[in-house]
């Protein structure tokens, strides 16, 4: 498994499946992906099915193909990743500052900039 908790293949195929702004089929994402490695059309169709049985992938049925898209965003699934290293990485208070301890200004200042605008729509 790869760090994300992807296998290898399911990490490349996620990937590029985040990087388009559409649905895509089976077709689309293997032709891409033949261009630049040597892999079997019935791979990408197992992998992005695999990817949908674990709840990674949406599908409809359009003619004899499906049309494929991310169940979760890039960003959200990133965030899915800090909250459950949050929840298993001893006292939170202190993971979050050793976090915190490790940012750059820019992240920093987007982190304050993600407070504010969560502190503002917040019902009080």
């Amino acid at each position: 498994m790869s760090a994300r908790g992807f296998g290898d293949l399911e990490a490349v195929v996620i990937e590029r499946i985040w990087d388009r702004d559409e649905k895509t089929t089976v077709r689309e994402l293997f032709d891409e992906m033949a261009n630049e490695r040597d892999i079997a059309y019935t791979t990408v169709m197992s992998t992005m099915d695999n990817l949908h049985r674990k709840g990674w992938l949406e599908r409809e049925r359009v003619g004899k193909a499906y049309r494929y898209w991310p169940t979760l965003s890039r960003e959200e699934y990133s965030a899915r990743l800090m909250s459950e290293a949050l929840g298993s990485g001893g006292r939170s208070e202190l993971v979050l500052a050793h976090f915190v301890e490790q940012m750059s200004a820019e992240d920093s200042e987007g982190l304050r900039a993600a407070l504010r605008k969560l502190s503002r729509s917040k019902p009080r």
